[in-house]
């Protein structure tokens, strides 16, 4: 799955992949004690994440569960950064990458 994820965005996920499944209440409490974060704020990143197939929330509860693993995220993002800045060549890239490495 293909899924532009903003860095707000990235911050719940990255909390879901090493946490395991939370409550947006959970969510928003570590939060709000890593970064200061409204717990509305969170709420409203959680309805985008939704909205975007990211994550799911069971109603009864309201677990956040991520549909999406972090490598697919890693492998999107790494896909924009090579057609956008190597003009979509894979080759370039890690020519670069190697002829800068000391």
């Amino acid at each position: 799955m293909e899924v532009k994820i903003f860095d707000s965005e990235l911050k719940i996920m990255q909390i879901l992949w090493r946490e395991g499944d939370l409550t947006a209440r959970q969510l928003a409490k570590i939060l709000k004690e890593q970064i200061g974060w409204k717990s509305s704020t969170t709420y409203t990143i959680i309805g985008k994440l939704i909205e975007k197939g990211a994550i799911e929330r069971c109603e009864a509860s309201f677990t956040c569960k991520a549909l999406i693993t972090k490598r697919q995220v890693q492998q999107y993002e790494t896909k924009i950064l090579i057609d956008r800045l190597f003009d979509d060549s894979f080759e370039i890239f890690l020519s670069d990458i190697f002829n800068g490495e000391k």
